[in-house]
């Protein structure tokens, strides 16, 4: 516990070790278009350092011969050269090996699916970045503000502007989840109580519900001023239904799903293939490094159908299926000769879209990859290489159920790493660190 306060701003380092959890469940759940990707600068071809790729196998074998690991499920492909890898089993320390096809839960790697979805809808005209979307979510219309985030609730003023999908695509439209652990602000109390404020636990609300929950809330900030992580996916999500008159697993399935050929990726894992979803295991603070098992029964069943079909952390994927969607956006919003997404949109959803004070605000500091990273449209940005893995360019996101993907268009390169251990802190788990870093080794030789 006390390697992990370390990593933590001085003024959270009083956070007990539930609190911590909590304050790690919000992870889980931060002008002129640059020139689009599909005019990157193309590296030589060349081909992944087969010593590195076996580094990566060895160390996911010892995370798992420790305990830490379960199981787990990556892939690294590199100017077309592709590497599939599996460690561990369905269940710590026994059942079914992982296979290439087993589904994990998603988490928040779910955020740039809805966003590209929602940019689709923008290219079509059902939807405006930069219009006011109280046509169809009326419930964020004529909005009241905190004076202070610290401001009892009915100390408010009315909002100075609109808002509008780009403030729910980079999670600036003024709510969702405010990193001050124990909990001391109003706000986050009545986030907890109306069943809207992020966490492990996906909401339990259908859409209507969630937004007339939300909307009985006032904003904690103007709109566009801060970055509070998490809801604005989920009501960027809703926001999708309405215009499109259906639920967002049909959208998605319909625009993204079946077109990038995603044929495991959704919010519900049939029956049929619910063998292939593998225990998912959390913190269990009663020793160190210890993992429990989450039972549907007590935590979420991805076998059913859910309330609401969570844009921000909904989904369940294969690594097949995901690669799919980061080669789209790879190759500028083609795939296999067909066009998905304007290059414009994809370089779009791809720049850093904060401002200086955003990245100021002590509060989103959890959610900009140690000082190295901004926020685009739905996904993290790299604008400095604070890491080895942290080149300008490289956009993705990690999630809280154990999920990483990025792409790097400067080295024509896709990471994903698909594990079943929830992060138990606000820094990076070793696995994703390890694997990051034994990526960069295998591409760079």
């Amino acid at each position: 516990m006390n390697r992990i306060r370390a990593f933590l701003p001085a003024a959270l380092r009083t956070i007990g070790r539930r609190s911590l959890l909590k304050a790690t469940a919000a992870l889980s759940l931060a002008g002129l278009a640059p020139k689009v990707l599909a005019q990157a600068p193309k590296v030589p071809r060349g081909t992944l350092s087969a010593a590195a790729v076996a580094d990566i196998q060895e160390t996911m074998d010892g995370h798992v011969a420790s305990g830490f690991l379960p199981g787990t499920v990556w892939a690294i492909e590199h100017d077309g050269e592709l590497h599939v890898g599996t460690a561990g089993t369905f269940e710590l320390g026994s059942g079914r090996p992982m296979a290439r096809d087993t589904i994990f839960r998603a988490a928040s790697i779910t955020k740039p699916l809805t966003a590209a979805v929602a940019m689709m809808l923008v290219e079509e005209g059902k939807l405006t970045l930069d219009g006011p979307v109280d046509g169809l979510l009326p419930e964020l219309a004529d909005r009241r503000v905190l004076r202070a985030l610290e401001s009892p609730l009915d100390d408010t003023v009315p909002a100075e502007r609109p808002i509008t999908l780009r403030h729910l695509l980079t999670m600036t439209f003024g709510l969702g989840a405010v990193m001050v652990y124990p909990p001391v602000h109003p706000i986050q109390a009545a986030m907890r109580e109306a069943g809207i404020e992020p966490g492990f636990m996906l909401p339990q609300l259908d859409a209507d519900a969630y937004m007339a929950a939300l909307g009985a809330l006032p904003l904690a900030a103007q709109p566009g001023s801060r970055f509070f992580y998490n809801n604005g996916l989920d009501v960027a999500g809703i926001l999708i239904e309405r215009a499109e008159g259906k639920r967002l697993g049909a959208v998605m399935a319909e625009r993204l799903f079946g077109p990038l050929g995603m044929k495991d990726t959704g919010f519900v894992v049939p029956a049929d293939k619910l063998d292939r979803l593998p225990v998912q295991y959390g913190p269990d603070f009663s020793a160190p490094r210890a993992i429990k098992p989450f039972p549907a029964a007590e935590w979420i069943d991805f076998g059913r159908t859910p309330p609401l079909e969570s844009g921000a952390s909904g989904l369940v994927t294969t690594v097949d299926d995901y690669l799919q969607f980061c080669r789209m956006m790879l190759n500028g919003g083609t795939l296999d000769g067909r066009r998905h997404l304007s290059a414009a949109s994809v370089a779009e959803m791809t720049r850093d879209q904060l401002m200086p004070a955003h990245k100021a605000d002590p509060l989103a500091a959890f959610f900009l990859s140690e000082g190295g990273g901004g926020w685009g449209l739905g996904m993290a940005v790299m604008t400095k290489k604070v890491q080895p893995w942290m080149t300008p360019g490289r956009f993705g996101w990690d999630g809280g159920y154990g999920t990483s993907a990025y792409t790097d268009p400067a080295r024509r390169t896709i990471g994903i790493l698909l594990t079943q251990r929830m992060m138990d802190s606000p820094a990076p788990p070793v696995t994703f660190t390890d694997f990051w870093s034994g990526v960069y080794r295998a591409i760079e030789g």
